[in-house]
């Protein structure tokens, strides 16, 4: 809630503090007397929300001497100050919006003319991550290369997914290769079995990708989560067409990013993907913002433009960690585990090439496209272990069931229908067992094989 700070200016924060019930972190804990303090000054009682207005009002008058309480504006003192990093757990919206819900899907449902017995389904046609960047300051370099949002195709989206890259937050003690996949507690396999899952996904949905920028676009533009924020409701005024990324190139609304000679060296600025252009902010981000070129000038939408020297170091940063990260892989032996396409992103990150093929190979980026998935024999081998694995559960089944009938006896079990169960059960491994089920399979992510 990092806008909670200002009063008034996050009231569903206010809310849901003033609820009560609420996991919170890094809140001050004010005594009664300090709430009492804030209740009689109106000018700042008056900024806050009704909700937490009443909330405190309440406070000030049924609190003891020896009660806290915490106010959305007040993060916990730290080394004299204010920490940047409060946080409370939120309890999902529409679970506590259940009227505004179901008014979303009635809507949903007249519009699509669907019955009320038929399931609305709301299908995820894009991928819209953040990525956090910062310029450059003391013992931290810089990050500041993307413009607001960029579009990946597959290996540069995976460029990013393996490196974890992240800029320097205001309640982190620095940057680098952070988040879930890199931290042990949270994620006790290895990082390779999660790529590769998310590799399967991407390439059997079709969902295009897309970064957008949080903290900083350049080192001028100081944006902080607005970017991110902004997304969701450009990309709902975009019909699927627009949404499109081949649509999105076609018509200029995309550019590629290219490498840039600086200095005398090449910067792998194509690593960054393809990046919106004025004529993207123009239609699309204009049904948000009455001068989308005003919020959005041509050195945001280029961050070269605002300072080369820096954007250069930028790049050279990104790349650098894609190395460094990548031969973690190779000295842990979990790159055996990846994916052939992963297998060759890895190779090209750590060593420059994958049999000699650089990272816009036709040969390498032919791995990443449905065709050269659905038709490899690595993902025949996935359709067969996942058809291997359904055998011996099912038969698994049969057999539990078969030993369950036999000791129950006649009689069975009171309320069970253990013949209807077993009947089913063979049916199942039946149909798991035929020659057909490994088309049924095809288009699954399918499991490792073991002896990967």
């Amino acid at each position: 809630p990092d806008d909670a700070i200002h009063p008034g200016a996050d009231s569903q924060a206010e809310t849901d503090l003033a609820t009560g019930g609420v996991f919170i972190s890094n809140f001050e804990p004010l005594s009664a007397s300090r709430i009492r303090a804030l209740v009689d000054n109106p000018v700042t009682l008056e900024s806050y929300s009704p909700v937490m207005r009443k909330f405190l009002a309440d406070s000030a008058r049924t609190m003891k001497d020896n009660e806290f309480a915490v106010c959305s504006s007040h993060s916990r003192i730290v080394d004299g100050k204010p920490t940047k990093n409060p946080r409370y757990l939120q309890t999902k919206p529409p679970l506590l919006q259940d009227r505004d819900l179901r008014l979303a899907e009635t809507g949903v449902r007249l519009f699509r003319r669907l019955h009320d017995t038929s399931p609305a389904l709301f299908p995820v046609d894009a991928t819209l991550a953040g990525r956090r960047n910062n310029p450059s300051e003391k013992g931290v370099r810089s990050l500041a290369v993307f413009g607001p949002v960029h579009h990946l195709e597959l290996p540069e989206l995976f460029l990013e997914y393996i490196s974890s890259m992240t800029g320097k937050s205001p309640s982190t003690t620095g940057a680098g290769s952070e988040g879930a996949l890199t931290k042990g507690p949270f994620n006790a396999l290895p990082t390779v079995y999660d790529l590769n899952e998310a590799l399967l996904s991407q390439v059997l949905t079709g969902s295009p990708a897309f970064i957008t920028a949080a903290g900083y676009v350049g080192p001028k533009y100081r944006v902080d989560h607005d970017v991110s924020l902004l997304i969701p409701e450009v990309w709902s005024r975009m019909t699927p067409e627009e949404r499109n990324a081949d649509f999105l190139k076609a018509h200029g609304y995309l550019e590629r990013c290219k490498d840039i000679t600086h200095n005398g060296r090449v910067l792998a600025y194509s690593r960054m993907g393809w990046r919106i252009t004025a004529k993207f902010a123009a239609r699309f981000l204009g049904r948000v913002f009455s001068a989308p070129g005003a919020v959005f000038p041509e050195d945001m939408l280029r961050p070269e433009l605002q300072d080369l020297e820096e954007f250069a170091d930028g790049v050279d940063n990104i790349v650098e960690t894609h190395r460094r990260v990548a031969e973690g892989y190779f000295r842990d032996g979990s790159v055996a585990q990846a994916v052939p396409p992963l297998q060759a992103l890895l190779h090209i990150m750590a060593r420059g090439e994958w049999n000699g093929f650089g990272l816009n190979s036709p040969e390498v980026r032919s791995l990443f496209t449905l065709e050269g998935m659905l038709n490899s024999d690595w993902y025949a081998a996935r359709l067969a272990a996942q058809q291997r694995s359904e055998m011996t559960q099912a038969a698994g089944s049969v057999e539990h069931l078969e030993k369950i009938l036999l000791s129950a006896g006649p009689a069975g079990i009171a309320g069970v229908d253990l013949q209807a169960r077993l009947t089913e059960a063979r049916t199942w491994l039946a149909r798991v067992s035929s020659p057909d089920r490994l088309a049924e399979l095809r288009g699954s992510p399918g499991l490792t094989p073991l002896d990967v």
